[in-house]
């Protein structure tokens, strides 16, 4: 009985140990994939002009990063480059605002990037997450359900619209 015991216990550490080894793997392969980016475009884009995608790919590095300030920087420099991503841009411009809990700046951005793009769904949902975050649920509900009509699958604007309906009936009530 002790054997096996033992042994089972042998096999959960070495079943942890093994899950443990492949995350920490997949964090280097993730972290080297995101260096390496930005030893390719940070070098080239201080020598000379680069497209706005690149300024976008860089800015978006950064942001997985959470080097925020240097994000806004390059996403900055992209929507002055021009390009056909604006919408992305000013999303991603909004989501580091908003994870720096800048959410009217936040909000403002992802509105931007909805003018341009009236129907992105990210966009959109990012949007009424900032409302949310505000409690301008109202607002948030409303955004929640145009996502719902441009997008009826949308689980996330589904699951937040059903929440914030609970919210407004319980406030009624």
């Amino acid at each position: 009985m002790d054997d096996k015991l033992a042994i089972a216990y042998l096999v959960s550490l070495v079943t942890i140990l093994f899950g443990v080894g492949w995350f920490v793997l997949r964090q280097i392969l993730k972290s080297r994939s995101l260096e390496a980016v930005i030893s390719k475009l940070q070098p080239k884009l201080l020598k000379e002009k680069g497209t706005p995608e690149e300024y976008y790919e860089l800015g978006s590095v950064y942001l997985r990063k959470k080097l925020y300030a240097k994000a806004l920087s390059e996403f900055q420099t992209a929507i002055k480059a021009g390009g056909e991503n604006a919408p992305e841009i000013y999303n991603a411009m909004g989501y580091a605002y908003f994870s720096q809990k800048q959410y009217d700046l936040a909000i403002k951005h992802y509105k931007e990037a909805l003018e341009l793009n009236p129907e992105y769904v990210f966009a959109l949902n990012n949007l009424g997450h900032a409302y949310e975050q505000k409690n301008l649920v109202p607002q948030a509900l409303e955004v929640y359900e145009k996502t719902l009509a441009i997008a009826p699958d949308n689980d996330t604007a589904k699951r937040r619209a059903n929440s914030l309906r609970k919210r407004v009936a319980a406030k009624q009530s």
